[in-house]
């Protein structure tokens, strides 16, 4: 069994934006978002001793990550918003572009079953048989996931350009 305590401190800041990133993949709000990668880091700590090998941190905390986002919405209901607007996130570097607005909203419209293994892939840049680790799948099934993920997104950012061809200025 691996120990984190000498490194935690490196741990943390190297891989608190990534992990940020990863969670306002998941939930669009900056506050839960930041509430999400405290309470990861804080549930590593305490559970330091059943990680098996320092190698697999990263990929064990995007696993916390997505367990303690999983656990929010079981203790609590999810808000309801209008599905055609994203929040604004005050994120250095945030691209507010048309095409990076279209890409969010048609991320926000995935299936989740599709959009995790597609973000963990993107945002993490896991490979497809870490992804099965952190979400119980199978490499080949990520794969899928993946390329139908990839499919869908193009599909709607096809529809939303002709829709916005057809609109009238």
């Amino acid at each position: 069994m691996a120990k984190l305590s000498k490194h935690f401190d490196a741990l943390v800041g190297a891989l608190s934006p990534e992990l940020y990133r990863y969670a306002m993949g998941l939930c669009h709000n900056p506050d839960v978002a930041q509430d999400l990668v405290q309470e990861t880091f804080l549930r590593a700590w305490r559970s330091q001793e059943t990680l098996r090998d320092v190698k697999t941190a990263r990929a064990w905390l995007y696993t916390i990550l997505r367990h303690e986002h999983a656990r929010l919405y079981e203790r609590q209901r999810p808000d309801v918003r209008d599905p055609h607007t994203l929040p604004d996130v005050p994120v250095r570097g945030y691209d507010t572009s048309t095409e990076a607005f279209s890409l969010r909203r048609a991320l926000e419209r995935l299936d989740g079953q599709y959009r995790d293994p597609l973000l963990l892939q993107v945002v993490g840049g896991f490979s497809c048989k870490e992804i099965g680790r952190i979400m119980d799948l199978k490499p080949n099934t990520v794969l899928t996931r993946v390329f139908r993920a990839r499919k869908m997104l193009h599909a709607m950012l096809e529809e939303d350009l002709q829709e916005s061809c057809h609109e009238v200025p």
